[in-house]
């Protein structure tokens, strides 16, 4: 359970995020985009010491990584970043831009079976490109999709979140335990469930990530396994203009047991990353630092 943060520096770290997202929507969407983007990679991701996060990450996983590669890939996930928040508090502008993309990869027809036979799918992703450019795609293709979420620690902040979260046409369920419940249901009647596990789970299994001990959750693909759900993952790559996406939907990972099922997903989305190294957010405490040991 996320710990909420209240009092003054959280309300004051709340006040300055929401001017930093909210004064940009004056703005034409594609400079939108941009504009927020230069900002958390210039100011934001400095004060906050998430270049610093990065570097460590960097560090730990690719030791050898020349420091002007290392320079330019904090600022390119800080850009990232940005543009991912512009678009989420972009209101219906992102969700507008994303109804002419079309699924694709290895994955889709497999996708499309299980929605026809009302069978309940757990569709895996990470944070990296924008998992709601693939949120808004799987809802406005036919998909009774909902979204599980992590709360934010700043409450302030947390409560413009569940709003964004919620703004889509689909579902948001919080990790918590009515969250759960509610998300177990709409499994059971045959929904699809959208969900990110690249986030460190100190109740998970330490697994493989990028060649490191990674705790990563197994309750998802127990998940899976009770419910005789679907698990495929499926990625938003931005494309080069900054602005659309490519939605790829792999093909599904076998029912197994939980372990492997998870190592396989840590794997598959290791590749996806490797491809577009500055999408993933390198700011999470996603491995165990040797400070920690």
């Amino acid at each position: 359970m996320v710990q909420e943060k209240r009092g003054v520096g959280p309300y004051l770290t709340h006040l300055a995020l929401a001017s930093v997202l909210n004064l940009p929507r004056i703005l034409p969407y594609k400079m939108r985009l941009p504009v927020v983007g230069w900002f958390a990679s210039r100011v934001i991701g400095p004060v906050a010491g998430y270049d610093k996060r990065i570097r460590n990450n960097l560090a730990l996983t690719f030791p050898d990584m020349p420091a002007d590669e290392v320079k330019r890939m904090e600022r390119a996930v800080l850009t990232n970043a940005g543009r991912f928040l512009a678009e989420m508090w972009s209101g219906d502008d992102l969700f507008n831009r994303m109804k002419n993309t079309q699924l694709s990869g290895p994955g889709v027809a497999a996708l499309e079976q299980a929605k026809a036979e009302g069978r309940p799918i757990i569709a895996t992703s990470g944070h990296f490109g924008n998992y709601d450019a693939a949120r808004s795609v799987l809802i406005q293709s036919g998909f009774n999709t909902g979204a599980l979420y992590r709360p934010m620690s700043n409450a302030y902040f947390n409560e413009s979140y569940i709003k964004r979260m919620e703004g889509f046409e689909g579902k948001a369920f919080e990790q918590s335990r009515r969250g759960m419940g509610s998300m177990v249901k709409h499994l059971r009647s045959g929904g699809l469930l959208a969900i990110l596990l690249d986030q460190r789970e100190d109740q998970g299994a330490k697994l493989s990530f990028f060649g490191k001990p990674a705790m990563t959750t197994l309750a998802i693909a127990e998940m899976a396994l009770k419910y005789n759900t679907l698990f495929i993952p499926v990625f938003a790559i931005r494309k080069e203009n900054g602005v659309d996406f490519d939605v790829v939907v792999e093909e599904p990972i076998e029912h197994s047991d939980p372990e492997t099922m998870m190592q396989e997903f840590n794997d598959r989305f290791e590749a996806r990353v490797r491809q577009n190294m500055d999408q993933f957010l390198w700011i999470h405490k996603r491995w165990q630092m040797p400070d920690e040991v």
